[in-house]
């Protein structure tokens, strides 16, 4: 048995895995080896010795009170706290023995069903580590070559040790991709499937996608020195990304934005030249909200109602709304608010004339109203 541990731990080497991951995959596929030979309704126990790397097997048993006849008639699990004594005269009710079975007898069909249960509990403890590191990276740009596109258009990305899916809905608008290309992506969700194991999908669409790559682009995001507060985006065409300086002396969006554009178009070029604007965060929604609606120049903002009133000269409101309504759709995904635009100057039912205005400023005006009395 000292040759198997030998392999396992050469294996767990070979892999990358944790030695006492190892070690507890290896007893719990010889408990399972166990039942299968000796029998399920059994309790077993199975551990490595350090020293030695010996692999031993035992058989648990409870110690009950003789009075508890359900438990001790015919279940060799239990046994009477009077005959435990005659093994351990220490031992108190509730206590476990534990009774070595050797390893030697087990034969050659429990050798090979314990290989079984080792390169089966073994290889899900590879595919665990695999997951737990891509769930990890969730979020995160990765790169990878197309090994395949299916009839629908997915494509099919190899990452290191798996083999990523990027739907085709989670495709910048006009992109094709050919097998042998190198792309770009950021990992959108890892789960497990009953049927096609696991499941790494990929997005060039998500907002993540942009926030990975400005964070790649950009040293100080990367170093934590400015922080992306949101995002928002309608892939291939326009983004807005809001940003907040955490140190005094850095400009968030100029650092960004890069010396005559170079770090902005960088990653403009990587999504189809999509066009991106950088925008200062504000905890003050009003403030936010008027940036956000750049170009456009505001008048005024209210918030009502979960809703913000955006007040803005009549020239203003096709920049604020932009071509196809891009523009305050972009802000609304950014802010998580509902825009109402209202034109500066256009009169309401309770607003008071000029020339009541006037009156009220100037008595004697009354009298170009009412004439004399």
């Amino acid at each position: 048995m000292e040759k198997i541990v030998d392999i396992i731990e050469s294996i767990a080497h070979e892999k990358g895995l944790d030695i006492n991951e190892v070690r507890n995959t290896v007893t719990l596929a010889l408990v399972k080896t166990a039942k299968k030979i000796y029998g399920g309704e059994y309790e077993y126990g199975a551990e490595i010795d350090p020293a030695t790397k010996t692999l031993k097997l035992y058989q648990k048993v409870t110690v009950v009170s003789p009075d508890d006849e359900r438990l001790l008639e015919g279940n060799e699990n239990f046994i009477a706290i009077k005959e435990a004594k005659e093994v351990d005269p220490e031992i108190e009710i509730g206590d476990e023995l534990t009774y070595e079975l050797p390893l030697d007898n087990l034969g050659r069909t429990a050798a090979a069903t314990l290989q079984r249960e080792l390169e089966y509990h073994i290889q899900r403890l590879l595919e665990n580590n695999i997951f737990d590191k891509y769930q990890k990276l969730v979020g995160k740009t990765v790169f990878g070559s197309v090994v395949r596109i299916d009839n629908d258009e997915n494509t099919y990305i190899e990452i290191d040790e798996i083999r990523a899916v990027l739907p085709r809905k989670n495709r910048i608008k006009g992109e094709k991709f050919k097998v042998g290309n190198v792309v770009k992506s950021v990992i959108r969700k890892v789960l497990i499937d009953k049927s096609q194991g696991m499941y790494v999908e990929l997005s060039r669409t998500s907002p993540k996608f942009l926030e990975s790559l400005l964070e790649l682009e950009v040293p100080e995001i990367k170093d934590g020195l400015i922080k992306i507060m949101g995002s928002a985006r309608i892939p291939g065409d326009r983004a807005k990304i809001s940003l907040m300086s955490l140190h005094p002396n850095i400009d968030a969006v100029g650092a960004t934005v890069g010396t005559k554009g170079a770090r902005i178009n960088a990653v403009s070029k990587e999504l189809h030249n999509e066009n991106i604007d950088c925008i200062e965060f504000s905890s003050i929604p009003e403030i936010f909200i008027s940036r956000a609606l750049s170009p456009a120049i505001i008048s005024n903002v209210k918030i009502q109602n979960g809703k913000a009133i955006v007040t803005l000269p009549s020239d203003q409101k096709s920049k604020a709304i932009g071509k196809n309504g891009i523009n305050i759709r972009l802000t609304s995904m950014l802010t998580g608010m509902e825009i109402e635009l209202v034109e500066s100057g256009a009169s309401t039912a309770t607003e008071t004339s000029s020339d009541e205005q006037q009156a009220q400023r100037d008595p004697n005006a009354l009298k170009n109203l009412f004439g004399n009395l």
